[in-house]
């Protein structure tokens, strides 16, 4: 069924004029703030009723714009069920990010111009929506240009810090090394299909030969997977993330990578099929990597932001072994279990989207209280800041997979499809999808550690700088923003089962799932059943259980525990001595074990400093400081040799700029010769 056309133009006007009211109003800083964030709050709210309009009804938007004298430059735009996803979870991310804006952004008044920051917000938003709706790789380009400019200028919005500038430059270099990629693999396809239009490629694409798709898949690979951070191309991520600010970051990290997975999808298991075997064992390997070193790497961060950037990076991975286990699954013509796997990662893709966000907000939050991100100056600001610290809580439930929050049930259906390829693949398949297995799981024991370490560092215990005695909790409207997301974590976990259905009914639209697939077949888990009647009320039976607890708990807090009694207080004895905030263990200590058990795999620098009193007396240090640092094997093994070669390469063709005219004369005389003898 075809919709209104005007209901997604209006949705791309709604943020084009959130930009451009943000500039007019930029000398004023409130009015820039609202008229940014107010109508991203429209605009977001309006995307969501679109998009579920569009999966619950079936409805396809067709727009095209069309050159006569260039038809291969036409422009158009297809909304499907997978693009109608997409731009569901850009807009309900975008909704609470904005709310939260609202009161963060007050922050930036008078020190930087807010109609800027306001500007390029709603223009990459506008530039991601493009991108998940473009059915034309002109378009595309365009689009994906849009989004990937946009969010440089707001990485580098805090251009008083000179690391901000750095990671902008880092991140510019990468994405456009990416697009180069893309450019290459689109022109590609022009070459075999003699169209840029996805449906025409999608089409034709059998007269494609084996091995151009196999260099097509390869150039896919690296152009996507750097916007999505999979290692090794991973390297602007970590320190791009933390520099934006933390509304932007929410959005960079639970949407903005998750298009470079939307591109995946769609190109594998949409456009090109059918694929061989190897593509699904690949993206599975790399999956493996991804979330393993990805929640490793976050081990050993004491900056806040960092942590969760690299926790990104375990999340992508994650969600690439359900498309690498639907891959192989889709080349064994096993398409019913490749159905599964594809559920796997668009839950965990909507679900990383959610409580990722959430944990930045709060992330953000402590940083604008505490002027750092640097987790050693933390410690007890749950007596300052009670309902962030509940919240952010509520997120590391979430991505530590722990019931009933979102993220155990996308990860415990990730889990299933890697055991169907155990059960039911031949013996070398069933090797990987067991290595596979046994990776999630070590995953998802590093991230239970990691959020320990993060939670009980920054909110509990006493404060170690004296700067979080004048904490207070943030603003209402950056409360809302936090608490949506921390709420809608819960209730994607509770009502999975309807998730999951709602998820099939948009995959078993693509290509490779309209034929040979047995839905009725599919059995995830007894709680997750995609066919189980009763899976259909047992959200209610859960949501009802947890408010029981809930209430049960704040009663016996209420009436039992805190009820009106003498308090005594007295000193804790420890031996003679004063209890401070250096007897508190730091985020270093406490990875510090599982550091050295794997310093193989991290190469942890590891730097100690002691200091004696004025006596110098030997055995009697003032105090002992450690520190681990991880050393950067990408940056010394991959990227260095290459920026290496780019530099001497580049002091070579230098010595061509003579600045003599006569020369210049010479070398277009030379290439005219060249030109023609290859004419002739």
């Amino acid at each position: 069924m075809i919709s209104n056309n005007i209901d997604f133009i209006l949705l791309l006007s709604i943020f084009l004029l959130g930009a451009l009211l943000s500039l007019i109003f930029r000398r004023n800083d409130r009015l820039a703030n609202y008229c940014a964030n107010g109508l991203a709050i429209i605009g977001s709210i309006w995307g969501i009723v679109l998009a579920l309009r569009h999966i619950t009804n079936g409805y396809y938007t067709n727009l095209s714009l069309e050159i006569p004298a260039l038809r291969v430059l036409s422009f158009s735009i297809r909304i499907d069920n997978l693009s109608a996803f997409f731009i569901f979870i850009i807009s309900l991310i975008t909704l609470f990010a904005s709310i939260y804006a609202i009161g963060y952004v007050q922050h930036y008044y008078k020190k930087y111009c807010i109609g800027t920051l306001g500007f390029f917000y709603n223009i990459f938003i506008l530039g991601m929506l493009l991108v998940v709706s473009s059915s034309n790789a002109v378009l595309f380009l365009v689009a994906w240009e849009v989004m990937s400019v946009a969010s440089y200028f707001l990485v580098i919005y805090d251009n008083n810090n000179p690391k901000n500038v750095k990671a902008g430059l880092v991140y510019l270099v990468m994405t456009h090394v990416a697009t180069a990629f893309i450019i290459i693999l689109f022109l590609i396809l022009f070459k075999f299909t003699g169209s840029f239009d996805f449906e025409i490629i999608k089409l034709t694409q059998a007269t494609i030969p084996a091995y151009i798709k196999d260099i097509v898949f390869v150039l896919a690979l690296i152009g996507f997977g750097t916007k999505a951070g999979i290692i090794p191309v991973h390297i602007w991520l970590p320190s791009a993330h933390p520099a934006a600010p933390s509304h932007v970051s929410a959005l960079m990290s639970g949407v903005m990578i998750k298009t470079g997975i939307f591109m995946m999808i769609r190109m594998f298991l949409d456009i090109l099929q059918p694929v061989p075997v190897w593509w699904g064992y690949t993206v599975l390997i790399i999956g493996v990597i991804s979330s393993l070193l990805g929640v490793i790497l976050a081990l050993t961060e004491h900056d806040i932001k960092r942590l969760l950037a690299y926790h990104s990076i375990e999340n992508i991975g994650i969600i690439m072994l359900g498309i690498g286990s639907s891959l192989i699954f889709s080349s064994m013509n096993l398409n019913s279990f490749a159905l599964v796997g594809l559920i796997a990662a668009l839950f965990h893709t909507l679900n990383h989207a959610v409580f990722k966000s959430l944990l930045f907000l709060c992330a953000g939050s402590v940083i604008n209280k505490t002027n750092t991100s640097n987790m050693a100056e933390y410690g007890g600001i749950i007596k300052y800041m009670p309902l962030t610290a509940l919240f952010f809580l509520v997120g590391s439930m979430a991505i530590s997979a722990l019931p009933p929050f979102n993220g155990f049930y996308s990860e415990w259906i990730t889990f299933q499809s890697l055991f169907q390829g155990i059960a039911v693949t031949d013996i070398t398949t069933k090797i990987l999808f067991s290595l596979s297995a046994g990776g999630l799981a070590f995953t998802g024991g590093f991230a239970l550690m990691c959020f320990v370490k993060v939670f009980g560092i920054t909110f509990l215990a006493r404060p170690r700088s004296i700067k979080i005695n004048k904490v207070k909790e943030s603003s209402f409207s950056m409360l809302i923003g936090m608490g949506g997301f921390a709420i809608i974590s819960l209730i994607f976990g509770v009502y999975s089962s309807f998730i999951v259905k709602t998820i099939k009914q948009i995959v078993v639209d693509m290509t490779v799932f309209r034929e040979n697939v047995d839905t009725n077949a599919i059995n995830l888990t007894n709680s997750i059943n995609i066919n189980n009647n009763f899976a259909d009320v047992s959200g209610i039976w859960v949501f009802l259980a947890l408010s029981i607890a809930l209430v049960s708990t704040v009663f016996v807090f209420k009436f039992i525990i805190n009820r009106k009694q003498k308090i005594v207080t007295g000193e804790t004895w420890d031996c003679g001595t004063d209890l401070t905030p250096r007897m508190e263990i730091t985020s270093t200590a406490f990875a510090s074990s599982m550091i050295r058990i794997l310093r193989r795999v991290v190469g942890p620098i590891v730097t100690k400093e002691v200091k004696f009193d004025k006596d110098n007396l030997k055995y009697f240090p003032k105090s002992i400081q450690f520190d681990f640092k991880i050393n950067d094997i990408y940056g010394k093994y991959i990227y260095k040799p290459i920026t290496d070669s780019v530099s001497w390469i580049s002091l070579l063709v230098k010595r061509i700029q003579g600045g003599n005219t006569n020369i210049y004369i010479m070398y277009i005389l030379l290439v005219l010769l060249i030109a023609l003898i290859l004419l002739l």
